[in-house]
């Protein structure tokens, strides 16, 4: 493995680690609004996303896995992210290459 990939998986494995942090912030995530939060915060829902709320359901809603303790949760929220987001992108590359 060459200095620069072991790089890159180390500040991974580092931000995995550290993504319990997020767990102290107050409020929710920049973004991550469901309808009811949209509805505070503006005092209405825009008609788009009423309709299309219902489109996707999060496979792990919250980044807790049931039955865990959820500090855990997000750890393996993280891990299956980066895993799911780095196998999408090696083989987007060996298709690049092969192309």
């Amino acid at each position: 493995m060459d200095k620069l990939l072991r790089n890159l998986m180390i500040g991974l494995l580092a931000l995995v680690i550290l993504t319990p942090l997020g767990l102290l912030a107050s409020g929710t995530a920049f973004g991550e609004w469901g309808t009811d939060e949209i509805k505070d915060k503006l005092g209405f829902v825009p008609q788009g996303v009423e309709k299309l709320s219902s489109l996707w359901n999060a496979p792990l809603p919250d980044y807790s896995v049931p039955g865990i303790d959820p500090n855990i949760g997000y750890i393996i929220a993280a891990v299956l992210g980066v895993v799911i987001c780095g196998g999408v992108m090696y083989l987007a590359g060996k298709k690049y290459i092969r192309d």
